[in-house]
C-alpha cells in the first residue's frame, strides 16, 4: 500500500480508499452485499483482475469483508461496520458533484440502481415530508421506487406497492430535481419530465 508519509487524517484515508475504483466499489456495497460477478456487472469499465486487486486491498484494510453466500463455496462481499461509515463522505461528494452531473451522461454508462444512493443524498439535505409518499421513477429499464417518509428518503427496486405517482425523466433531470437545481415546472415545460398520478405528491418530494 502506498503511503503519503503524512500524519494527516485525509492522507491516511486516501491511502485506503483513494485509489481508482475503490470508492465506486464502496458505492456498490452500500447498496447491499454483492457477489464478485454482481460487482463486476455494476462497475462498467473495470477489468476483472483490477477488481480482484482492489477487493483484496480493501479487505486487508478492514473496509470490506468476505462471507458465505448461501450453500457451497460461493462468497459475497460486504462492508464492515467501519467501511459502512463511508456513507456520509460519499453522500457529501454526491452533493458536491451536482454542477458536474447537470451536464448529463454525455455517453457515460448509467445504471438506475445508482440513484438509490444519489437521490436520498440530495433530497435528505433539502426536504422533510409529513405524510409518507411513494413515487415510481422510470429512467429506462426497470423502474425504481422512491419512498419519502418523515424519517428520510429511500430508493430501491419497485416492490409492487401502489404508487402515488410516477415520474418519467432522464437521469440528469431526476438528479437536477433532487438537488433543487431544476424546478419541476421548468422541467415539464421543456419536456424533460412526465408525471402520471398525483402531481401534488411529486411537488412535495421534489420541492425546489
Amino acid at each position: 500500500m502506498r503511503s503519503y508519509g503524512q500524519y494527516c487524517g485525509l492522507a491516511r484515508s486516501l491511502e485506503v480508499v483513494g485509489d481508482r475504483w475503490n470508492l465506486l466499489i464502496v458505492r456498490q456495497l452500500l447498496l447491499g452485499p454483492a457477489r464478485y460477478r454482481d460487482l463486476l456487472d455494476g462497475l462498467p469499465g473495470i477489468a476483472t483482475n483490477l477488481l480482484a486487486d482492489r477487493l483484496r486491498d480493501l479487505e486487508a484494510s478492514g473496509v470490506v469483508e468476505r462471507r458465505p453466500a448461501g450453500a457451497g463455496s460461493v462468497v459475497e462481499y460486504a462492508l464492515t461496520p467501519w467501511g459502512a461509515e463511508l456513507r456520509r463522505p460519499i453522500e457529501s461528494l454526491i452533493r458536491w458533484s451536482t454542477p458536474l452531473m447537470l451536464r448529463g451522461p454525455e455517453g457515460d454508462s448509467f445504471r438506475p440502481e445508482w440513484l438509490a444512493l444519489a437521490v436520498p443524498a440530495l433530497l435528505d439535505a433539502r426536504i422533510q415530508v409529513r405524510t409518507p409518499a411513494t413515487v415510481g421513477l422510470e429512467i429506462g429499464g426497470n423502474p425504481v421506487q422512491l419512498r419519502a417518509t418523515p424519517s428520510g428518503v429511500t430508493v430501491g427496486p419497485y416492490d409492487g406497492r401502489a404508487l402515488d405517482a410516477t415520474v418519467r425523466a432522464d437521469p440528469a433531470s431526476v438528479l437536477g430535481l433532487a438537488a433543487g437545481a431544476l424546478a419541476l415546472d421548468d422541467a415539464r415545460a421543456l419536456g424533460l419530465v412526465e408525471i402520471d398520478g398525483d402531481e401534488s405528491v411529486v411537488r412535495t418530494v421534489f420541492a425546489a
